[in-house]
């Protein structure tokens, strides 16, 4: 019997001309695995499509509940955010694919996994570090890596002498990825950072600012230990919520991001990310933990949130130090709770009002009237000793100079 070969699977040119090359160089069985985490219509037509090009099998997996469960929502209550921006869309998504792929290559027998990444983006080094870390035993082939096709051309030409033909085009398009948390645009104009992006020709989940309603719409999301509960006053599960702020951030040019990142293999890429949904909750959850943590777990929670980051960007899900990272995050979720109220307007996310139970603003501390539990008093006898050491050091250096003048 030949030796399996899970392949992931999008449907798109690469991964059709991937399934007959796999056979001819390696002479494998071709197992197609598709996982759906929410990229919509981009699913329909898909087993015709992989048997046409000579796969014995395709599985499509839903994982979006486990996607936004187990892979969203941690970064949400971590705040991670990579370089300031980039809100992780298509870095959460791989781990969870990858590690699907794993446990159907151990349900068919397989020997080996296949992804269509390329040799100069981050995707490989996501894809493999998930395989290495969950099954070391399992080969990895990367075909962009190995062959020699240089253009869209070459390959159409390679299904075309293999028997394929499917209706894809030799035209020039961005390349993208897209989940239910994001869709990510990079190639023609944004290759040069020098050049505005066509918002017009780009956009897919949201409209441009200037384009977006003149009137604002307003919102309310709930959440229990971090992780959000409600919308407008209904009972949802994360993953409704997400699909749900989508359409209302979309609406409103809400998460349009346009950044030049750097990737984990050395080099600067240009994209725009749109995260419509995703914005709005990691702004209201922001907003949320003003509230509730205390000025020294939040400043701490900052460099773990940007740590955290850092690793589901370079691909370190499963890891010991993403989850202890997480460890630390869950602990600092114990109590956020409560209730946010935002107005959505022309690109904008604006305050309409924060509440929680577990609140540590203290109207009675905060107001410019004197309350029962501050006395304006101690701020001098803290000031003293908070700035000690500042009059230490001057008392210092002007003896020394006092000194230095006497020579």
């Amino acid at each position: 019997m030949k030796e399996k070969v899970i392949l992931a699977y999008s449907g798109g040119l690469d991964t059709t001309m991937i399934i007959p090359w796999l056979k001819e160089n390696y002479n494998y069985e071709v197992i197609c695995v598709c996982i759906n985490v929410g990229q919509g219509n981009e699913l329909d037509g898909l087993e015709e499509r992989a048997k046409l090009s000579g796969a014995t099998k395709l599985y499509i997996e839903d994982v979006v509940d486990e996607f936004v469960d187990d892979y969203v929502i941690p970064c949400v209550k971590a705040g991670a955010v990579y370089e300031n921006k980039y809100l992780l869309g298509t870095s959460m998504a791989r781990p969870v694919i990858a590690k699907r792929l794993v446990e159907i290559a151990r349900i068919e027998n397989a020997t080996a996994i296949c992804h269509g990444a390329t040799g100069k983006g981050n995707d490989q080094v996501r894809f493999e570090l998930t395989i290495k870390a969950l099954a070391p035993d399992l080969k990895i082939i990367a075909p962009w890596r190995i062959w020699d096709v240089s253009s869209r051309e070459e390959e159409l030409e390679y299904c075309k002498n293999h028997g394929i033909d499917l209706p894809f085009s030799a035209d020039n398009s961005y390349s993208r990825d897209r989940n239910l948390w994001h869709i990510s645009h990079e190639g023609l104009e944004l290759e040069d950072p020098a050049n505005a992006p066509d918002y017009d020709h780009l956009l897919v989940l949201s409209v441009s600012p200037k384009k977006a309603p003149e009137e604002g719409e307003s919102l309310t999301l709930t959440f229990e230990k971090g992780i959000p509960t409600g919308l407008n006053g209904k009972t949802m599960k994360p993953s409704q919520i997400i699909a749900e702020l989508n359409k209302l951030g979309g609406k409103h040019g809400i998460g349009i991001v346009d950044i030049v990142e750097n990737r984990v293999v050395g080099m600067k890429s240009r994209g725009v990310y749109e995260t419509p949904g995703g914005t709005i909750l990691m702004e209201a959850h922001t907003q949320l933990e003003e509230l509730i943590l205390d000025r020294a777990t939040l400043s701490c929670k900052k460099e773990i949130g940007n740590k955290f980051a850092d690793a589901v960007y370079e691909g370190k899900w499963f890891t010991p130090l993403r989850e202890a990272l997480q460890a630390f995050v869950d602990v600092t979720q114990e109590y956020v709770t409560g209730e946010v109220k935002l107005e959505l307007y022309k690109g904008n996310i604006i305050k309409q009002g924060t509440t929680s139970p577990y609140s540590l603003y203290n109207e009675s501390i905060a107001s410019f009237t004197t309350g029962d539990l501050y006395n304006h008093h101690d701020a001098e006898g803290f000031i003293n000793l908070f700035g000690l050491s500042l009059k230490v050091r001057a008392m210092k250096m002007a003896a020394v100079e006092n000194e230095k003048s006497k020579k």
